[in-house]
């Protein structure tokens, strides 16, 4: 079952972040401290560099050209798409927001789901904003880790998802636990299984297009203004997640100082 290897995989690297595992890197020995005093460490330096390189050419092959396609398309049906899967992610904030301790976003969350989904058509317009509902950030299990207390643990990254570190990767497992768009999906008794797990994943995937069609530029920058593409996107990665964890406003730059849109994998 697949909850059945998610919770094998957590329990692996909770071993990775309870004994803040520095194994297998090829010179990247020092610590690297981050903002919110956390360290990120190289987990497998040598065996991330190849998974991220497998990933960026994946991601040129497949995923920017799709972005571009998705580009082209009208403004307005970008937006609803955008906002009905941003609507649907909420979820999750939601559940986050109840771990953190944090009831008033977790109003502002719940209130505007319910008037999204209904008077916003599913999530297509966001009524709720222009009502007083504010759009918050996104929350996940991983934030919730790292607001209970937990450090960063070494960093790594992982075929397809990119990415990430130990404390991050239990929050993926933490995550299709508690997202009820997952549950809903993946749950035989309820609705039909292959068919739901499609609908799951084709929800995410738009979620992922969107993304990327929104920071082509920011990658390109990246991508011709680094020395060192898979440091650069390290600490971008890494300064994203401090900066969610404590719910700063700054913005994060690339090397050239462009606005870099989000990083999310979640």
């Amino acid at each position: 079952m697949i909850i059945r290897k998610l919770i094998y995989m957590a329990i692996f690297i909770l071993l990775l972040l309870s004994n803040n595992v520095i194994a297998g890197s090829t010179g990247s020995e020092d610590l690297t401290k981050t903002d919110s005093g956390s360290v990120a460490g190289e987990c497998f330096e040598g065996a991330s560099r190849i998974i991220f390189k497998f990933n960026h050419a994946l991601d040129g092959a497949v995923f920017k050209p799709i972005s571009k396609g998705y580009r082209s398309l009208p403004v307005q049906l970008r937006k609803g798409t955008s906002n009905a899967v941003s609507n649907l992610r909420s979820l999750l904030t939601f559940s986050n927001n109840i771990l953190q301790g944090d009831f008033r976003k977790a109003g502002n969350t719940a209130g505007r789901f319910a008037i999204n989904s209904t008077v916003g058509i599913l999530g297509i317009f966001d009524p709720a904003s222009a009502l007083g509902l504010k759009k918050q950030g996104r929350e996940d299990f991983g934030q919730t880790l790292g607001i209970w207390g937990a450090n960063s643990g070494c960093y790594f990254v992982l075929p397809f998802l990119g990415p990430t570190t130990a404390r991050d990767a239990i929050g993926l497992v933490g995550n299709a636990v508690l997202d009820p768009v997952y549950q809903i999906t993946h749950n035989s008794e309820i609705y039909n299984r292959s068919f739901s797990e499609h609908n799951y994943w084709y929800y995410r995937s738009t979620g992922a297009v969107d993304f990327r069609s929104k920071n082509i530029e920011s990658f390109e920058s990246v991508e011709n203004n680094s020395i060192d593409l898979y440091a650069s996107v390290k600490s971008l990665y890494l300064q994203s997640r401090d900066k969610k964890i404590s719910n700063s406003t700054t913005t994060i730059k690339s090397p050239d100082n462009s606005d870099w849109e989000e990083i999310d994998i979640n």
